[in-house]
């Protein structure tokens, strides 16, 4: 059923792109705006959470879920085949869960800007605009909110009254591929995606004392959306 869901997309954009393959040449100077909806896929992995009790309970990490928000990218063509590309989003929200216990462990918000150089190996040809990017990404995290069920689980073990969490911000790399199919000589329908290379140290602090743990959340990144040639 995988396979089938991908046809009938393809099929149409095949189609977009043969009625509409003698516009949309991108040249030096052009300003690119793109939009559509983004979504944050986490591909975590998680140092095990050690709550210092006697003996020490340890949890096997935290896993985090998928969010989907709306995007926003803005290109300058600095020549006909390289353009530098600024990503930004309305805030992404992720559920964090303990693994093992299988709890809720609260949530958080986060923004990604990123900014990218991008190839366009078909610069200044009409059709398809297929292009390769490789960036750097600062994310940073905020809101971040421990569940009831973590706030009751630390206070039973460690005795805490007063618990809370904190993900500590990231600076990566970012690499990304995708194509503008042109509609006419100013709109285009995007598809791309990206991996970006998030890493952040979780802090879980009560008045008794800090728990620390490193998280790699690596996530795929994926955009569909139009965009407009100026």
């Amino acid at each position: 059923m995988k396979k089938k869901a991908w046809i009938s997309p393809l099929l149409v954009a095949a189609g977009v792109a043969m009625a509409a393959g003698n516009v949309n040449a991108y040249e030096a100077g052009d300003w690119i705006v793109r939009a559509g909806a983004v979504t944050v896929a986490p591909d975590e992995k998680s140092d095990p959470v050690v709550l210092p009790t006697a003996p020490a309970t340890v949890l096997p990490g935290v896993s985090v879920d998928n969010d989907t928000q709306l995007s926003l990218m803005g290109i300058y063509m600095l020549s006909d085949s390289l353009g530098l590309e600024v990503l930004a989003a309305t805030p992404f929200s992720h559920d964090i869960r303990l693994n093992g216990a299988n709890i809720p462990a609260g949530d958080t918000k986060h923004l990604p800007p990123t900014v990218s150089l991008q190839w366009y190996p078909r610069g200044n040809s009409q059709g398809w605009q297929p292009y390769l990017g490789l960036g750097l990404n600062y994310t940073t995290f905020f809101s971040e909110d421990p569940s009831q069920e973590l706030t009751d689980a630390v206070g039973a073990l460690l005795g805490a009254n007063r618990v809370g969490l904190q993900l500590e911000d990231s600076f990566g790399l970012a690499a990304q591929a995708g194509v503008d199919i042109p509609l006419n000589d100013k709109w285009s329908l995007n598809f791309g995606i990206w991996w970006v290379d998030i890493d952040t140290t979780a802090k879980v602090k009560t008045d008794v004392g800090t728990v620390k743990f490193d998280v790699e959340l690596d996530p795929m990144v994926y955009n569909i959306g139009i965009a407009y040639r100026f």
